[in-house]
């Protein structure tokens, strides 16, 4: 069953943009809108037949309508201002008479300003003395890692010479043993042939 229809309208420059559709995405789709124009106010649901006629006619497709005629366009845009640009702005200003109140004279009784106060310019002792400090941690940090480096190096040269001098036993060890299997062996075949 095909899902039910409904008409949505978004405004677009001098048209509104109607287009029959089953759901919100489906007609943001078809308006090819990136934002959510419901979200923003900007897109309804229209419920007047006589508006939601055109566009159940051909579903999926966006029918503009025109809102309001080129004359009524026209007429709107000749009540908004221009803007003026600086040189517009200086001509119509020098062709009008001044209108603003002249520059008044200081009289006695008016009091000058108040000197501003002097604020100093802020010490650095705290940020130096800060970068200083750190500093000096980076330095103790330095100089443990490379004791313990230093350390680490000795006791490798130890593991490898304590490796050397066991192989070195070992093999001794090893030719001794090799040495009384042979003779015990040995001993077993002149016992076995004794019985």
């Amino acid at each position: 069953m095909a899902a039910r229809l409904k008409v949505f309208c978004t405004p677009i420059g001098f048209h509104d943009a109607y287009v029959a559709a089953p759901s919100q995405k489906a007609a943001l789709a078809a308006w090819g809108a990136d934002a959510d124009l419901f979200a923003r106010g900007l897109a309804a649901k229209v419920m007047d037949p006589e508006l939601t006629a055109a566009a159940l006619a051909d579903p999926g497709r966006v029918i503009r309508v025109p809102r309001g005629t080129a004359s009524q366009h026209l007429a709107e845009a000749a009540k908004t201002p221009l803007k003026r640009t600086r040189r517009r702005a200086a001509e119509a200003d020098e062709q009008k008479p001044s209108t603003a109140p002249a520059p008044r004279a200081r009289s006695a009784r008016s009091r000058p300003a108040p000197p501003r106060p002097v604020i100093p310019r802020p010490s650095r002792e705290d940020l130096d003395a800060a970068e200083a400090e750190r500093d000096r941690l980076d330095e103790a940090f330095a100089k443990e890692i490379n004791a313990l480096e230093a350390e680490r190096a000795r006791i490798a040269e130890k593991i490898a010479a304590k490796r050397r001098d066991h192989d070195k036993r070992r093999a001794r060890q090893d030719k001794r043993l090799e040495k009384a299997r042979q003779t015990f062996e040995a001993a077993m075949d002149g016992w076995r042939r004794s019985e």
